[in-house]
């Protein structure tokens, strides 16, 4: 598929349909809602984001893990 027909396709929004989670596997890691692992021995519930600010700084957005949402978008 093109950029420009998955931009196209993104711009028309995810579907209403979504899937929640309690733990999310990706790269090799196990990511627990703090819900879901606590008590458990070990878990791993912080996450970290980065972007960049309208002055192009970079920031790192730090925060528990709540929900695992899993989005749905439209295919051609």
């Amino acid at each position: 598929m093109s950029v420009l027909l998955n931009l196209n396709l993104l711009s028309l929004r995810p579907k209403r349909k979504v899937k929640c989670y309690n733990r999310y596997f990706i790269n090799g890691h196990i990511f627990h809602t703090e819900n879901y692992g606590h008590g458990r021995k070990t878990y791993n519930n912080r996450i970290c984001v980065k972007g960049s600010t309208s002055n192009e700084f970079k920031v790192e957005y730090y925060c528990n893990l709540e929900k695992v949402i899993e989005l749905q978008y439209h295919r051609k």
